[in-house]
């Protein structure tokens, strides 16, 4: 395919929001066609003759289970010299061609059926705990010892095996198959989406246990790191086009500034899954940290690179659903750091520009639960009714709420500021984003309060915002919060359009990754503790 063939492609096929009938593999493609099939495309007849094609496409489709399960179990319980590229391709032929419900039925099977053998697991221990410990005064030494030593360590050995569930077998030999590690990504992304649906104790072990098969075959040793250029083949950009999730590639000409002078693109690829990176990280190489997406996208041209003082990372995309959970980005991230510094050796600071994709849903949730709470109560809200609430918190301080009443106009109603504030923010239409006026009333509490989100709220002692912990896992600080920093739809919905700006150090990346590790400590810069520290002040002040 060469570059004008692509730009055509791009132009009928770029639909970032819609990615479900663009398919990159053999076996995604079958799976593709077999969803579309199942969510009910077929035409239908009335009358009698509809319900006996249906009655007949019942009883294939249950056909088709009863085969692809025999499959299943063949390459299971075969010898392993019999188990050749034919079964497998057998089996993986069989489970594209299920519709999703008989697909989750399979994999139900698989969890329950090919489980480990728990009688045999319990008469094991039942024998380990009748034995007197080694060392024991009951034991005499010499020879006598190394023969009772061997009964533990057979009893270990057949314990371990006997810990081991039987579809590990499954597992290990379709990763031996040339196309097992992409459909076993598959296989997870199937499981991941039923697991949706309720939390099935069987199957969420399935996956426990795929997703640590995965984690070791997909070990930093086994990845290979490639730079992404224009020289690349279209197929391969084609990719990096679809599976772009965090800003979208507009055209061909924002592709080719993304991987033009001043910017990198760098891929994880592995043998199994050849010309698809599974994870890819974007950067941009500037003067100064951005405190806007636009100044990153939109920034032509772009600085000669021997002025750049620090490398960007201001996208990073997995392009495999069933690879989630697994911390791929913490190993790019670092292989980047240490590449980029070979190239560029003064560059000492590495930033990202990162959204909040959890920030409005968690303030909206917030603004409505403390509304309901006073209203449940059946008292103003005035201070001194809101000091007998012992769950009851007024987000806002009282100069905040002052400017948002005076500042509302016809665009929101409310009896108090946090009333006003979720009417201005809940509409999708986001028209508070026009207006000077409320943009001034908004910035100081919606800045204060994302601080408060991303340095106090926490989930099991860690960051609520999915982003914010994988880059404080990975070593980073808060650095900055940026207001008005992507005033896209998207930016706007998930964070009333703020971003914020997280630092890499080569020297501490260990130490604040530990810290935030072992006790969940967030490290950040001064004038994002300032927002926090201000709230206290002046709640110090109101308790006086």
């Amino acid at each position: 395919m060469n570059k004008k063939a692509l730009a055509i492609l791009m132009r009928a096929r770029m639909r970032p929001n819609n990615l479900t009938n663009f398919a990159l593999s053999p076996i995604s493609n079958e799976l593709n066609q077999i969803l579309s099939n199942s969510h009910g495309n077929r035409s239908s007849e009335n009358g009698e003759h509809h319900a006996m094609e249906h009655g007949k496409e019942k009883l294939n489709h249950q056909r088709s289970f009863e085969v692809v399960r025999e499959s299943m179990h063949s390459v299971i319980s075969m010898n392993k010299t019999e188990v050749g590229d034919s079964v497998l391709n057998e089996f993986l032929e069989g489970y594209c061609s299920l519709s999703f419900e008989n697909r989750r039925k399979l994999l139900l099977t698989l969890a329950k059926e090919y489980d480990l053998n728990r009688a045999q697991v319990r008469e094991l221990i039942k024998q380990y705990l009748g034995l007197q410990p080694p060392g024991s005064e009951a034991q005499s030494g010499g020879v006598e010892d190394e023969g009772f030593l061997s009964t533990f360590y057979r009893i270990e050995r057949n314990l371990r095996h006997s810990l081991k569930p039987v579809y590990e077998t499954l597992f290990e030999r379709l990763n031996t198959h040339p196309e097992g590690l992409k459909f076993l990504t598959i296989i997870r992304a199937d499981i991941l989406s039923i697991l949706t649906e309720g939390n099935i104790a069987s199957l969420r072990a399935l996956d426990s246990y795929l997703k640590e098969k995965l984690t070791t075959w997909l070990s930093p040793a086994a990845l290979e790191l490639h730079q992404i250029t224009w020289d690349d083949p279209a197929s391969l950009l084609e990719k990096i086009v679809f599976y772009e999730a965090v800003h979208p590639i507009s055209n061909l000409i924002d592709l080719k500034r993304r991987l033009g002078v001043g910017r990198r693109c760098f891929g994880y690829f592995h043998s199994a899954i050849p010309r698809e990176p599974l994870i890819f990280i974007e950067v941009a190489l500037l003067k100064n940290i951005a405190e806007t997406i636009q100044e990153v996208l939109w920034d032509n041209p772009p600085i000669a690179e021997s002025e750049a003082t620090c490398p960007l990372f201001y996208s990073i995309s997995s392009t495999q659903p069933g690879l989630a959970g697994i911390n791929l980005g913490k190993f790019l991230i670092k292989r980047v750091i240490t590449l980029v510094k070979i190239d560029m050796p003064h560059i000492s600071v590495f930033a990202t520009l990162s959204p909040i994709p959890g920030f409005m849903q968690w303030l909206l949730s917030k603004l409505a639960s403390q509304l309901k709470l006073a209203k449940a109560e059946d008292i103003s809200l005035s201070s001194a009714d809101r000091s007998r609430l012992t769950f009851y918190e007024n987000i806002l301080e009282p100069e905040e709420e002052r400017a948002l009443i005076d500042s509302s106009g016809d665009l929101a109603s409310g009896k108090s500021g946090m009333e006003i504030m979720l009417n201005l923010l809940t509409p999708t239409t986001h028209e508070w984003s026009n207006s000077d006026k409320l943009l001034s009333a908004l910035k100081l509490p919606l800045m204060r309060l994302c601080a408060r989100y991303l340095l106090q709220e926490k989930k099991r002692g860690k960051a609520l915002d999915s982003v914010a912990n994988f880059h404080l896992q990975n070593g980073a600080m808060v650095q900055r919060i940026n207001w008005m920093a992507d005033q896209s739809e998207k930016g706007l919905k998930q964070s009333a359009g703020i971003m914020v700006n997280y630092v890499y150090r080569p020297e501490n990346i260990e130490e604040y990754a530990q810290s935030y590790f072992s006790k969940g400590h967030i490290h950040s810069s001064y004038d994002v503790k300032r927002y926090i520290q201000l709230a206290l002040e002046n709640e110090s002040k109101g308790s006086l």
